[in-house]
């Protein structure tokens, strides 16, 4: 819930309490809206620009005519950004998926745990689930130094997601303990979540 000074914010740019809730999605401040607003721009467009990477500014007439129209955003960019938003994807987030390739289905279990796209690109290779990687709580890079040599690279999601450490599934390892156990245990504490 907004606080009052928030909603006087809010009131600057002439906000309804529609086109806040579009301006926020596009996670926009209430200077950004204003800034929109002197600019003449309407609220949807002015979020579709602040999702697009523009910052209202004024532009002197003559840049206008020298400069070419910003190119359209290709149309896979667009639908992926559409279907992470529709899933509930903060808009920061889905911008960063979208402009790194990912596609929409494949991003949004990672996107709505909010896991920074490329680390879940290291998490995915790993064999990680969005929840696993999650649950971490570091960057991709920090587990995989932390693994590296501790056990063969295709075991490590199975290893940590069992609750071991790399030093503790190294002596297991070691003592006979497989993957495929390792793998039971993540089952299982997969129902803990």
């Amino acid at each position: 819930m907004p606080a009052p000074a928030d909603a006087r914010l809010w009131s600057t740019a002439a906000a309804t309490p529609d086109t806040v809730v579009t301006w926020q999605r596009a996670s926009m401040t209430p200077q950004d809206a204003v800034r929109w607003h002197e600019l003449g721009a309407a609220p949807h467009d002015a979020a579709r620009r602040h999702l697009a990477g523009e910052r209202p500014r004024r532009i002197p007439w003559r840049a206008r005519l020298a400069a070419p129209e910003p190119a359209e955003p290709a149309h896979e960019v667009v639908e992926v950004l559409r279907r992470l938003l529709r899933a509930g994807v903060p808009a920061d987030v889905a911008r960063a998926y979208a402009d790194a390739g990912w596609d929409g289905a494949e991003a949004a279990e990672w996107a709505r745990r909010r896991v920074d796209q490329g680390d879940a690109r290291v998490f995915r290779a790993l064999g990680f689930t969005a929840a696993e990687a999650r649950a971490t709580g570091r960057p991709a890079v920090e587990v995989m130094a932390a693994w590296w040599g501790a056990v063969p690279l295709e075991e490590v999601a199975a290893w940590c997601a069992a609750g071991l450490t790399p030093g503790e599934a190294a002596r297991q390892r070691a003592s006979g303990v497989t993957a495929e156990q390792a793998s039971v245990l993540r089952a299982l504490s997969a129902f803990g979540q």
